[in-house]
């Protein structure tokens, strides 16, 4: 059975809502920013695996958008050329959040659903972390501490959140992975 074009959006708008919703609540936040989140990126990761990357992405982006309106405007009174806000725009919310709708569907031909998605997460987070690792490195190393390299700050700072934040992520996509068919337009696992 097709899923519909219209059963389609609404999912994704759905799972964007949901996101959102789940980024308000924080396991931990650093001093500087940088939030483990309750599952906020497992939305995008799902929309991925069960649309394909195009829908994931778009998703992705919108949503990184949204987080970048909702979340993220302070950040722009800390940078001051047009690159700067560029680099920001992109690579801090739409690139970030768009590779995770596009993660999901990386591992899709894999039959074992929960081992698919799972790895899925951890490309998706880790391209995550690479978007943010590039950003730190070209806008935000004017807070590396005068003995630490720009690298090492941006490792060390944007690692420090990505690594849980994509463990809790791998965790609950393979968790849903166990008791949901996200191949079936129903959701429902097959009994066999």
């Amino acid at each position: 059975m097709q899923i519909s074009k219209v059963r389609k959006m609404t999912e994704c708008a759905m799972m964007i809502a949901l996101g959102t919703i789940l980024s308000y609540f924080t396991i931990f936040s650093l001093p500087m920013g940088g939030n483990i989140t309750v599952f906020s990126q497992v939305p995008l990761i799902l929309i991925g695996y069960r649309h394909g990357w195009k829908w994931g992405a778009f998703s992705g982006v919108v949503f990184g958008l949204l987080q970048m309106v909702l979340q993220g405007l302070g950040n722009f009174a800390y940078v001051k050329t047009l690159g700067a806000y560029l680099i920001l725009i992109l690579f801090d919310y739409v690139f970030a959040f768009g590779v995770l709708g596009l993660s999901g569907a990386f591992f899709r031909r894999l039959k074992n659903q929960p081992l698919g998605i799972g790895l899925g997460a951890a490309v998706g987070s880790a391209l995550r972390f690479l978007c943010h690792f590039i950003s730190g490195v070209t806008i935000w190393g004017e807070y590396a501490a005068g003995w630490q390299s720009v690298w090492a700050y941006s490792l060390g700072y944007n690692g420090s959140y990505m690594l849980v934040e994509g463990i809790v992520t791998i965790v609950g996509v393979a968790a849903l992975a166990l008791v949901l068919d996200f191949k079936s337009p129903n959701l429902r696992k097959s009994k066999s």
